[in-house]
């Protein structure tokens, strides 16, 4: 790998669409140099790995916002680690609460599923469109 590279090449190495970086670099998480002899943006191995970490902490469900917030904490030469376990934290908090709420979800499809299954299918009278849903309760 060269010292610096462009947004093919990056796009290349960490598996992720051109489009991708160039978005990053747009809301400023990415900050590339920009060629004087033909005006590219040239990533450096420093860019790369800002970019593996912007990669890494999205798949641990940090938000771009979020991240924006650990880099600038960490550009103002402080410790990061602490906010990005407060995060995670939240993160974690927030994603049990869907988790639970899709699994009551899930187990109201299941039971509407089987209440239907015992159901015909009627033509919509007057103001019903669908018996079914209309008939739906969710205390299954």
């Amino acid at each position: 790998m060269g010292a610096c590279m462009r947004v093919a090449q990056l796009s290349r190495e960490l598996h992720v669409s051109a489009d991708t970086i160039r978005y990053y670099t747009r809301i400023g998480l990415i900050k590339p140099i920009r060629n004087s002899d033909n005006n590219y943006k040239e990533y450096s191995e420093q860019d790369r790995k800002r970019f593996q970490f912007v990669l890494n902490a999205q798949t641990l469900g940090f938000t771009l916002g979020d991240i924006k917030e650990i880099i600038r904490e960490a550009s103002k030469g402080k410790m990061a680690c602490p906010m990005a376990r407060q995060i995670l934290e939240k993160r974690l908090q927030e994603t049990e609460q869907h988790f639970s709420q899709q699994c009551a979800m899930r187990r109201h499809m299941k039971n509407a599923m089987k209440d239907w299954g015992k159901k015909p299918n009627q033509e919509p009278s007057g103001y019903e469109i669908c018996h079914l849903i209309e008939g739906f309760n969710e205390s299954y």
